[in-house]
């Protein structure tokens, strides 16, 4: 009998996904950054905690945070720290979610003014128990972004919105400088990787969100490797992903949390990555970064520059 876990989701096994690399896998030397500790990057991650603030830097170790910081930008998640889905490779918790604060777009806000950031990005758990699937929370962010940091761009990292358009509606009206929902894998591992979405209506959220912002809204998406896929597999999504209007991409090897999450099947070099990055600009996405530790955010500020520019 099988059991529901994040490396079980839904009674999928892993012997599906064929030899994998054990939890406490040596990784390769590209993976190698030195830990964050720099003045600045303490003075915010004081700053941060003093407000009570999530990030995504923090909650998913990202390797890049102190990188990120200093350049200026950085991922608030707001809505809480728990999701009502449960992907097999996230480290954010499931479960039922309590978070109701009011004043938290404005303490975002607040947060984005003192750290000086030139790009926020603003992101969430799933919020599936709510009625407005929490997309009022990130219409109050961007409305006070604007009013108190109205320097800084805004990158909106949302949910599927269970596919629901009034609640894309409500975002894409605020013209966020960039609507980013990240599609993580090939259709073939949505099963195993991202019970209780569908690749398609992802895709759609994206095409919707292009269609809505028209060209004051920049669409982007993001994928893992390593859990599996092919190639040809990640190649022929790019290509449905150019076919939904999404101008930027972003392609990272995804790395194991803990021992309960989905395991690693391989990890991609970086000359692999510099070839998918060839691969996804031929196809005629405007930015592309590609490469081992980058992630959704990596140079985000850089990427919309080169969004514009291709779009100029």
């Amino acid at each position: 009998m099988s059991t529901r876990s994040r490396s079980n989701p839904g009674g999928a096994r892993l012997l599906d996904m064929g030899e994998v690399r054990p939890f406490r896998d040596r990784k390769p030397e590209w993976f190698k950054r030195p830990a964050p500790g720099s003045a600045r990057y303490r003075e915010l991650r004081g700053m941060i905690e003093g407000q009570g603030l999530h990030t995504v830097c923090q909650e998913a170790a990202c390797p890049n945070i102190g990188d990120c910081w200093e350049r200026g930008t950085a991922t608030f998640m707001i809505l809480g720290d728990t999701c009502t889905r449960r992907c097999g490779f996230c480290n954010v918790k499931t479960g039922k979610p309590t978070h109701d604060d009011p004043l938290e777009p404005l303490r975002v806000a607040q947060s984005v003014r003192k750290m000086g950031l030139r790009h926020a990005v603003i992101t969430s758990v799933d919020r599936d128990d709510l009625p407005d699937l929490g997309s009022t929370a990130f219409v109050g962010v961007i409305r006070s972004i604007r009013r108190l940091a109205p320097g800084c761009k805004v990158e909106v990292l949302t949910p599927d919105f269970r596919g629901e358009e009034m609640p894309l509606a409500r975002v894409i009206a605020e013209r966020p400088d960039v609507f980013n929902h990240n599609v993580e894998t090939v259709p073939r591992l949505y099963p195993l990787a991202r019970r209780g979405s569908r690749f398609l209506r992802s895709c759609r959220v994206l095409r919707n969100a292009k269609e809505m912002g028209g060209d004051s809204v920049v669409t982007k998406s993001g994928l893992m490797t390593g859990l599996g896929e092919s190639k040809e597999e990640l190649i022929e999504t790019f290509g449905v992903l150019r076919q939904h209007g999404v101008q930027v991409l972003t392609v990272g090897q995804y790395l194991r949390p803990t021992r309960d999450h989905l395991p690693v099947v391989r990890y991609w070099h970086p000359d692999e990555f510099a070839e998918l990055e060839r691969e996804a600009y031929a196809l005629g996405f405007e930015s592309v970064a590609a490469g081992p530790l980058v992630r959704s955010s990596y140079h985000a500020e850089q990427t919309l520059a080169q969004a514009g520019d291709a779009s100029a």
